[in-house]
């Protein structure tokens, strides 16, 4: 059995091999390209897995990056939002075990958690980060980010990449622009490195990110809405104004891509792009659909990966080992040389890496955990976090829900029955926090919520988004890959239920996770003052 807590037995061979390779070459540098809200959307996943939104995009430089190391087809985040992610992933630790670093405002860091770029810089590299690293904010104490390290002095205006180059004269030249301030300010962080010093650089833009301009995926990109028909993920209404929010979003994937490229083509130029670690992943899904960002289905959770550095990585690989992102912190450390903490719940994906093999490398890596609390306070009755942990396998997803009498995405209007009254689309396209605050605002959210409500032949889709869930989950996806049929309770289910319900009870004990070994009060405390 294998789950993310549990040590990772190497073998001889796969063990002496990344202590020959750490011997053989110098540390290399590192480059981590992580897109806020990005979702498992890219052109290199289309090719293995055609029929979705993936079909539309161009992803050229993820695709390379892909093609020249691993793709991997089963990477997952801890958490399906945006700070409890980051602290996962930067620590090497399930979210819940980072304090009030596992949720969104009113979150805090604490210094005695070891963090890997802070490991890295100690052990000699030169660290660094462009926009958003870990929110909300970059507080002095935060685990990486702090003003000593950021590098936007080119500006960070790719973070509004659709309202930026739409409001331009000239798209084109205003894209150029984008592309020249990403690579200066890479440009400005290299002149900044001690001689000879490896580095390690973050580029996190939040172009992805709600808002973007209405339309901007055709005009921008020549996205085609209609070509997304039969292709959307089932939980969304397939109509003309939810198509064109996705191909609006598909083209922020692109355009965080384009992003990729200036990064890859200043490493081209200066001849370190083969002794970099390129690693390029997304936060969670996307923001202001259903299903998606602050859910803990696929659409919310799996994401993109794919790692290339020749120098030790045989490359064109595809993996379907079980990943989730706090593996990248021990890997990182593991790669450059330094001890990986024991503190540290995530795995080194190095003996992965360093195999010549492909789909499943290591059999151990045969699930992931994830999980939710607080995501926005205001969006909940007395401040309340939605409390989730989930168990995701090759055939099944098991979820388990604490507080099933709570709304999932923040409560409605009147706190009461959700579909009773709803702001008009205009207030809920535009306001996050007008009803159910933890989805995104979103023309899709609105359309959902108007048109959806009280139509019996569409409620499926507003249930889906906003109702109630049962305590238990699970999703058979052998039948149900887009998890819409619960199977819970059902008898013909009944010993995988009781499995993976034990199997991710485990793991929540052995890592301490205060919703199981307390009385979840950690969580459900108020994280700041509010006269609210």
């Amino acid at each position: 059995m294998h789950l993310q807590v549990i040590p990772f037995c190497l073998t001889t061979a796969l063990w002496l091999n990344s202590v020959i390779a750490a011997a053989e070459h110098e540390r290399p540098n590192i480059l981590f390209a992580f897109a806020d809200d990005w979702g498992r959307y890219a052109s290199a996943y289309a090719t293995i897995e055609p029929g979705g939104p993936s079909d539309l995009i161009r992803t050229p430089n993820f695709d390379r990056i892909a093609r020249e190391g691993v793709l991997f087809t089963n990477a997952f985040v801890n958490a399906p939002s945006c700070t409890p992610c980051r602290s996962s992933l930067l620590s090497g630790q399930y979210f819940w075990r980072t304090g009030r670093g596992a949720i969104l405002q009113g979150a805090v860091w604490n210094d005695t958690i070891p963090t890997y770029p802070l490991i890295l810089q100690k052990a000699g590299y030169h660290i660094g980060h462009t926009c958003k690293v870990w929110s909300p904010g970059r507080p002095a104490n935060a685990p990486y980010g702090s003003r000593a390290t950021s590098y936007n002095r080119r500006g960070n205006r790719f973070n509004q990449f659709s309202q930026f180059v739409t409001g331009h004269d000239n798209p084109k030249a205003a894209k150029q622009l984008l592309m020249n301030e990403v690579r200066d300010n890479f440009k400005d962080f290299l002149a900044d490195r001690p001689h000879e010093a490896p580095f390690c650089y973050w580029w996190g833009p939040t172009n992805c990110h709600r808002t973007w301009i209405q339309g901007s995926g055709t005009t921008m990109w020549r996205l085609n809405p209609d070509q997304l028909k039969g292709k959307l993920p089932p939980c969304l209404p397939d109509v003309p104004i939810v198509r064109e929010d996705f191909a609006d979003y598909l083209g922020e994937v692109m355009a965080f891509d384009a992003g990729l490229g200036a990064l890859l083509n200043e490493l081209q130029a200066i001849g370190e792009i083969d002794n970099t670690i390129i690693v390029v992943s997304g936060d969670h899904g996307a923001p202001g659909f259903p299903g998606g960002k602050c859910y803990l289905y696929d659409f919310g959770t799996h994401v993109p990966l794919a790692i290339r550095w020749p120098e030790s990585v045989k490359g064109n690989r595809i993996v379907q080992d079980f990943v989730c992102l706090t593996d990248l912190a021990a890997t990182l450390v593991d790669a450059s040389g330094e001890r990986v903490p024991d503190v540290m719940t995530g795995r080194s994906l190095m003996p992965v890496l360093m195999s010549d093999r492909s789909g499943i490398v290591d059999s151990s890596r045969d699930a992931v955990v994830t999980g939710r609390e607080r995501h926005v306070a205001k969006a909940r009755t007395h401040w309340l976090p939605y409390p989730q942990r989930a168990i995701r396998t090759k055939n099944f997803l098991y979820i388990r829900n604490f507080a099933p009498d709570r709304w999932p995405m923040g409560t409605g209007p009147g706190f009461g029955e959700p579909a009773a009254e709803m702001p008009i689309f205009e207030t809920l396209r535009d306001n996050t926090f007008a009803a159910f605050a933890d989805l995104d605002a979103s023309p899709t959210k609105a359309w959902i919520a108007t048109n959806c409500a009280k139509a019996p032949g569409r409620r499926r889709y507003f249930d889906f988004a906003f109702a109630r869930r049962p305590e238990e989950e699970l999703y058979d996806l052998h039948v149900d890959r887009h998890q819409l049929h619960n199977v819970a309770g059902e008898q013909h289910y009944d010993a995988v239920q009781t499995d993976l319900s034990r199997r991710l009870m485990q793991v929540l004990v052995e890592t301490d996770d205060p919703r199981v070994t307390g009385n979840g009060s950690t969580f459900d405390k108020l994280p700041f003052t509010t006269t609210e």
